[in-house]
């Protein structure tokens, strides 16, 4: 993990802690990247509380209750990530959920290029969601989407509520 990575979480789990807030993840793509990443750095468990790895439809639906009306928009939507989102925060009891859901190669999935991910974060009045196009080998895009989905996190956390 680059120094700059690390900083970056050190950074939400500061904001996290300052605010005294806790952190959960549904997880497609990356397949537990996110926590694995998060939970490198040390002290990471005062904020992040753990995550679902939901890389089939199925956990989707049976596991996180994404509904079959998110599911129509695609399996790489704005409706998908966000959906996952709010079925971390029913079945964990954190403030804030991050959630990710795309195709990280090689080649096209479902009609959808690979590089197409979808990234949420939200707590429970809101959710900033954002559509990513990377560029990489299935791991840099892996990589890549940690790293956009703990950016987006702090910026949330940034926002004026």
């Amino acid at each position: 993990m680059s120094h700059h990575h690390e900083a970056r979480i050190r950074e939400l789990l500061s904001l996290c802690r300052t605010r005294g807030l806790s952190i959960g993840s549904a997880e497609s793509l990356t397949g537990g990247l996110l926590g694995s990443t998060v939970t490198s750095v040390p002290g990471a468990s005062d904020v992040y509380l753990g995550g679902i790895v939901a890389y089939s439809t199925e956990v989707k639906t049976s596991v996180l209750h994404v509904s079959s009306e998110a599911l129509g928009h695609g399996i790489v939507s704005e409706n998908v990530a966000v959906a996952m989102a709010q079925g971390v925060q029913r079945l964990l009891p954190v403030d804030l959920a991050l959630s990710c859901t795309g195709v990280a190669g090689p080649g096209p999935q479902d009609g959808v290029s690979e590089g197409t991910v979808w990234i949420c974060v939200a707590s429970e009045y809101r959710y900033s969601s954002s559509l990513l196009s990377l560029k990489g080998s299935r791991q840099e895009i892996r990589d890549s989407t940690v790293e956009h989905l703990i950016a987006l996190a702090i910026a949330f956390l940034l926002e004026v509520s």
